[in-house]
């Protein structure tokens, strides 16, 4: 699987993309149809303290991609939910793709 970083107003992290790896290493252990995975992180001004950091990921994988984001006070609770929206949207493919 290879991994690729996107930074918009965010200045490049080797831990937040550390940590992106390892859980992407759980999904794809999980998965293995996973092909490519593109991770983009921004900051966005908004009214709420929860919110603002903003973790986007995109997967490849035959078919349509998959795509989840999450917004929260720092990067690594938005990573997390996007990798546990991914991962129902991988469990649902995948038994799509045992029934046929």
């Amino acid at each position: 699987m290879n991994i690729n970083f996107e930074y918009h107003d965010v200045e490049a992290s080797e831990r937040l993309e550390a940590f992106a790896t390892e859980k992407l290493g759980h999904l794809y252990t999980k998965f293995q149809m996973i092909i490519r995975a593109d991770v983009f992180f921004k900051i966005e001004n908004t009214s709420s303290d929860e919110t603002g950091k903003i973790c986007s990921i995109r997967l490849s994988v035959p078919g349509p991609r998959l795509f989840a984001e999450a917004s929260h006070d720092n990067f690594v609770s938005s990573i997390t939910e996007a990798i546990n929206d991914l991962d129902k949207q991988l469990t649902k493919k995948k038994g799509k793709m045992m029934s046929h």
